[in-house]
């Protein structure tokens, strides 16, 4: 059996991160180092209890839990309750979980364990803003050697934006840290909307999660029943698109998605663009590939091995 790969996870949970998080927590090809919270969907207060209660739910309750950054490096956090309802997890059945969070900062975790890694050796998967993934490159510079790969869900190109006009969420809530991340000289590979929005729930594909009858998909299949109300409408399909179990989904099985090498900035100076993410999809300038952009994926495969990774839960 090939060796599982070492990743640390940043989050901000969310309906969608819930299922990235379900998904991961049952994948041995992954050896999760720690889960991070960070403040964004919902305030951080919020995103560490969401977190807490979602892995206790899995029974993996040998992994650590961190709390990181409670706003941008910059701006003001601005949170998404109209989409994922005030918990963030709406949909899912609340209850006090006996998890708590390690006494060390996020940011300070990050770095702990980046330095005591080999180079090129950890894969970080970051489906929320990403303050704390920044935050640590700005303030250790020397654990980027030990980052393999970031592997990110966030940005827009063809899909335009899904908080404003031209940005998506996670980018446009700290940018600046983005901008930091997209600067650092490591592997990147980003699921932006474009990708995204391909892999959509529908009641069918819902239904199947709730009928294999396990503690965990049917917490999955209660938070996509509400996460579906807002983005059906919003987007006149059937359901909603889950963004961050890409993440996982790609690195479970890459062959599902398609990838093309691109330079993409990010937009930090402009409130009328502010987090838009300029993807160089045609090489139209000279600049570098710094992104492994998805751009397609096979829906139906996703969906297939979602549901039966949730499956194995008992």
């Amino acid at each position: 059996m090939t060796k599982p790969i070492p990743v640390i996870i940043d989050c901000d949970p969310g309906q969608d991160d819930a299922i990235m998080l379900f998904l991961a927590l049952n994948a041995p090809e992954l050896d999760i180092r720690g889960i991070v919270a960070v403040g964004g969907n919902v305030p951080l207060a919020r995103t560490r209890l969401n977190l807490a209660m979602l892995v206790e739910t899995t029974r993996r309750t040998d992994v650590k839990l961190y709390s990181g950054a409670i706003r941008p490096m910059v701006r003001d956090l601005v949170t998404a309750e109209e989409v994922h309802g005030i918990t963030g997890i709406n949909g899912f059945e609340f209850f006090e979980p006996e998890m708590k969070m390690q006494d060390i900062h996020g940011v300070d975790f990050i770095v702990e364990n980046l330095r005591g890694a080999r180079d090129n050796e950890i894969t970080i998967i970051a489906t929320g803003p990403l303050t704390n993934i920044a935050m640590a490159l700005v303030k250790a510079p020397d654990i980027a050697d030990k980052i393999k790969q970031i592997v990110i869900m966030g940005g827009a190109s063809f899909e335009a934006g899904n908080v404003t006009p031209s940005a998506e969420f996670n980018i446009y809530v700290d940018p600046h840290a983005c901008d930091v991340v997209l600067k650092c000289q490591r592997p990147i590979i980003m699921f932006g909307l474009d990708v995204t929005h391909k892999v959509m729930t529908n009641p069918a594909r819902v239904a199947a999660i709730r009928a294999l009858g396990n503690p965990v998909s049917e917490a999955a299949a209660d938070m996509l029943d509400y996460f579906g109300k807002h983005d059906s409408k919003k987007y006149s399909s059937g359901g909603a698109p889950l963004h961050d179990p890409c993440t996982v989904a790609w690195l479970l099985k890459p062959e599902l998605f398609e990838l093309k090498p691109c330079h993409v900035a990010v937009e930090t100076g402009s409130e009328l663009t502010m987090g838009h993410t300029a993807v160089d999809f045609w090489q139209v300038t000279d600049n570098t590939a710094n992104v492994q952009w998805a751009y397609d994926v096979n829906a139906d495969r996703f969906f297939d091995l979602l549901t039966e990774r949730l499956e194995q839960y008992q």
